[in-house]
C-alpha cells in the first residue's frame, strides 16, 4: 500500500515555512549561529529558529498570558502549515495527531525549579504543568482542531520517523482517514548540557562526514507531514508517497552505535523491502549524519553493506538546521519530500574529505531528473533506528 503525502508544514533554524527552507537549502545558506535563547556557560553554535517564544505567540494567534513550552509553539506552527498545504478540515473526517518530542517542556520546567530551588514557596506551577511530553501533543491538536486520535513518541533521534511509520500503519489499518505525524523539539539548558556531558558538540559549526568532524551542533524546529488513505487522494495530486519503512533496536549501547552498523543495516534493508525496491533505484539518501565520530562511521559502515559499491548521492543537512532531535526525522521527511518534488540532491556542508574514497557525500547542490525514490534515515540513543523511504 502507497501512502500519499498531501500536505507539509515545517519550522527551523532556516525559517518558518517550506519556502523559507527551501531556499536556504537551494542557497547552501546555513541556520547555525551563536545561542541567543538563554544564557549559558558552553560557547557553542546552534541552529536556533530566529523568533523566541513571545513572537511565537503573536505569529499564531495566541494569548501571550497563556503559557505555552516552545515546543508546542514550534509544534503548533509547523502542523497548522501541513494542514493548510493539506486543505484539510480536521472536522470533516477521522483525522489524528502522532507528534514526537524528546524535550517537551523542559523549557518552563528550568524556569520553575531557577525559582523554587532557592525557595520552595516560589515558582509557578503552571511552568511545570507542561513538562510531559504528550502537553505539546495535546496543545497542537486543541488549537489545529484535531478530536480524533492522538499519541506521543519519544525514542530519542527516531521519534518523528517512528510517529510516520505509526501514522502509516494506521491508515494501512484504516483505522484513520487522515494523520498529521511528526516532531518538535525546543532548545533548552538541559539537552545543551547533556550533550556536552557526553562531549559530542562541536565547538565550530558541523561537518558529517568529513574526516575532521569533531561532533554535532544540536537545533530545534519541528515538521508535520499530512498522509491519508490513498483512495481518498480523488483528483488531487500528492507530493509523493511514502513507501517503505522499517525500524529496528539493536540496543547496542545508551548513546553510541555499533561500528557495523547493524542496527542501520537492518532498518536500511527493512525499508526497501517493504517498498520493493532495489539498492540501485534509490537516488538520493538524507542521511541521520550527525557529524560525530562514532555515528558518521556507523552509518558509512552500513552504507557499504547495504549499497556495497554503488552507494546513491548522500548528504546531511543537519549542517543546516543543528541536530533537532526529535523534530529530526520529520524535518528531513519534508527535505526528503522536496527532495524527489524539485529533483534536488541537497549539499553536505562544510564536506572537504572523508578520508574515504567510497564514502563521498554531495557537496554541492545539484538538480537530477532521475530522482524517483528518496531515502532518510534517523538514527536514535538506544540503537533506535528507522529509515523512510519516499516515491514520485
Amino acid at each position: 500500500m502507497r501512502i500519499p503525502v498531501i500536505g507539509i508544514g515545517v519550522i527551523s533554524a532556516l525559517g518558518i515555512g517550506v519556502e523559507e527552507n527551501l531556499t536556504a537549502l537551494r542557497e547552501g545558506r546555513t541556520g547555525i549561529d551563536r545561542l541567543t535563547l538563554f544564557e549559558s556557560i558552553h560557547n557553542v553554535p546552534v541552529g536556533e529558529v530566529k523568533y523566541t517564544s513571545e513572537k511565537l505567540k503573536e505569529i499564531l494567534g495566541l494569548n501571550k498570558q497563556d503559557s505555552y513550552s516552545r515546543t508546542a509553539l514550534l509544534g503548533i506552527c509547523a502542523a497548522d502549515l501541513a494542514l493548510r498545504d493539506a486543505g484539510l478540515e480536521t472536522s470533516s473526517a477521522r483525522v489524528g495527531l502522532i507528534s514526537a518530542t524528546s524535550v517537551g517542556g523542559m523549557d518552563l520546567t528550568e524556569n520553575f525549579y531557577k525559582d523554587f530551588l532557592s525557595d520552595e514557596t516560589k515558582g509557578r506551577l503552571r511552568d511545570v504543568k507542561s513538562h510531559d511530553c504528550a502537553d505539546s501533543t495535546l496543545q497542537i491538536a486543541r488549537y489545529c482542531g484535531i478530536k480524533g486520535f492522538t499519541s506521543t513518541i519519544s525514542t530519542a533521534c527516531s521519534s518523528a520517523a517512528n510517529a510516520i511509520m505509526l501514522g502509516a500503519r494506521m491508515l494501512e489499518s484504516n483505522m484513520l482517514d487522515y494523520v498529521v505525524v511528526g516532531g518538535t523539539d525546543a532548545l533548552c539548558k538541559f539537552t545543551l548540557n547533556g550533550f556536552r556531558s557526553l562531549m559530542i558538540l562541536d565547538s565550530n559549526r558541523c561537518r558529517p562526514f568529513d574526516e575532521t568532524r569533531a561532533g554535532l551542533n544540536l537545533g530545534e524546529g519541528a515538521a508535520y507531514l499530512v498522509l491519508c488513505r490513498e483512495e481518498l487522494v480523488m483528483d488531487n495530486d500528492p507530493y509523493c508517497f511514502l513507501t517503505g519503512f522499517a525500524n529496528t533496536n539493536d540496543a547496542f549501547h545508551q548513546t553510541a552505535t555499533s561500528s557495523d552498523g547493524e542496527g542501520a543495516t537492518r532498518s536500511m534493508r527493512g525499508a526497501l523491502k517493504k517498498a520493493s525496491l532495489r539498492p540501485d533505484e534509490i537516488g538520493y539518501i538524507n542521511v541521520h549524519g550527525t557529524g560525530t565520530f562514532n555515528n558518521d562511521a556507523s552509518e558509512g559502515a552500513a552504507l557499504k553493506r547495504v549499497f556495497t559499491k554503488d552507494i546513491p548521492p548522500f548528504s546531511s543537512t543537519k549542517a543546516f538546521t543543528g541536530h533537532t532531535l526529535a523534530a529530526a526525522g520529520g524535518i528531513e521527511a519534508v527535505y526528503a519530500v522536496l527532495s524527489l518534488k524539485h529533483g534536488l540532491l541537497y549539499p553536505n556542508l562544510n564536506y572537504v574529505s572523508s578520508g574515504d574514497s567510497e564514502l563521498n557525500p554531495q557537496s554541492i547542490l545539484k538538480m537530477s531528473d532521475r530522482i524517483d525514490h528518496v531515502m532518510s534515515n534517523s538514527f536514535g540513543f538506544g540503537g533506535n533506528s528507522s529509515t523512510l523511504i519516499f516515491s514520485k
